[in-house]
């Protein structure tokens, strides 16, 4: 084995979480969820910037994010109980640790699922393109995953096999997901830093591909499926905790990972051979923002008449299209 001097140290207990005493009240906020939180509103901060970079209006991203951060933590909590049962559902089990949230214990997929849904419905409030949407969010979102798995690290959770490579994770020998029958100070792989590593890499490669060949029209979000599905498919596969249930001998977080990947090839596939040019404008027809200090001329006039559907194939010149009012909810 490593040192125990060279190798990543874990943070104790203490470090899970910070006390805050308030007008004699005393509260504890998770460290775990503070990382989400710093996650959140870093991604919805440049995801932001991104949408007004493409015309959408200031500020629209706030009505899109309540929908997809609500629906996302239900999402994870739920895709995380789903595929772990057992820490929840047992003879004496205290069945409100299932919304124990703050306890961490949160899927990445799930969380995509459900934030996927309220991206949905936020954006046909809003009336912006759910894959222009999509594509400004997908290197945020890699980010964000990135800050948010230094909460696994704070919880010492999301650890793999035993190493002995000099970068090993010490975690404290009492913790739950240890193995039973391995030695005090063994060492683990840091999978948390892996991803971090790894969507940080990919923060920067969507930056430079969207650069080069603007993709839009949900191709960029496609190559985010496909980057972030192949890192977890191997990540999820030397995980020393992973989903009680597995099909084929494979765990269930591993296939989810290959069905992202999946998805993305065919999202990125269809969407070229159904939107080869360049978006007219982030907003459905019939539903643009307008700036206050912005003359429409011709030529903006001609540019939107081009696109004759909305993301879902309806016509633009449909009553169902000219039915909701030009607002940003």
């Amino acid at each position: 084995m490593s040192s125990w001097f060279a190798s990543i140290p874990s943070p104790g207990p203490e470090w899970q979480q910070i006390p805050i005493d308030i007008f004699g009240l005393h509260w504890r906020i998770q460290t775990y969820a503070i990382m989400i939180l710093i996650g959140i509103v870093i991604a919805a901060m440049w995801t932001s910037r991104r949408l007004t970079k493409r015309g959408a209006e200031p500020g629209v991203i706030l009505d899109i994010l309540i929908p997809v951060v609500v629906l996302g933590i239900v999402g994870a909590r739920l895709y995380h109980v789903v595929t772990h049962p057992g820490d929840y559902f047992y003879p004496g089990a205290d069945l409100w640790k299932v919304f124990a949230i703050w306890e961490g214990g949160n899927a990445i997929f799930g969380s995509l699922l459900g934030g996927a849904v309220g991206a949905w419905i936020g954006c046909r409030w809003t009336g912006i393109r759910f894959w222009t949407f999509a594509d400004a969010l997908a290197p945020a979102l890699l980010l964000a995953q990135a800050i948010g798995r230094l909460g696994n690290w704070f919880n010492q959770e999301l650890f793999g096999l035993p190493t002995d490579l000099p970068w090993g994770l010490q975690i404290d020998s009492g913790n739950k997901a240890i193995p039973v029958g391995l030695p005090d100070g063994t060492l683990f792989q840091p999978l948390f830093l892996y991803e971090i590593i790894w969507n940080v890499i990919g923060v920067v490669l969507l930056v430079l591909i969207e650069r080069k060949w603007h993709l839009q029209w949900g191709k960029l979000f496609a190559l985010y499926l496909v980057w972030y599905g192949v890192g977890r498919s191997y990540l999820e596969s030397i995980r020393i905790d992973p989903s009680e249930f597995s099909l084929l001998g494979i765990p269930t977080n591993v296939w989810a990972a290959f069905v992202a990947v999946v998805l993305g090839l065919v999202i990125f596939y269809v969407q070229s051979g159904r939107h080869p040019g360049i978006e007219p404008s982030p907003y459905r027809p019939g539903r643009e923002w307008v700036r206050p200090d912005a003359e429409v001329d011709s030529d903006d006039t001609d540019l939107d008449e081009k696109d004759t559907t909305d993301d879902d194939g309806v016509p633009a010149g449909s009553a169902s299209a000219k039915a909701t009012s030009p607002t940003n909810g």
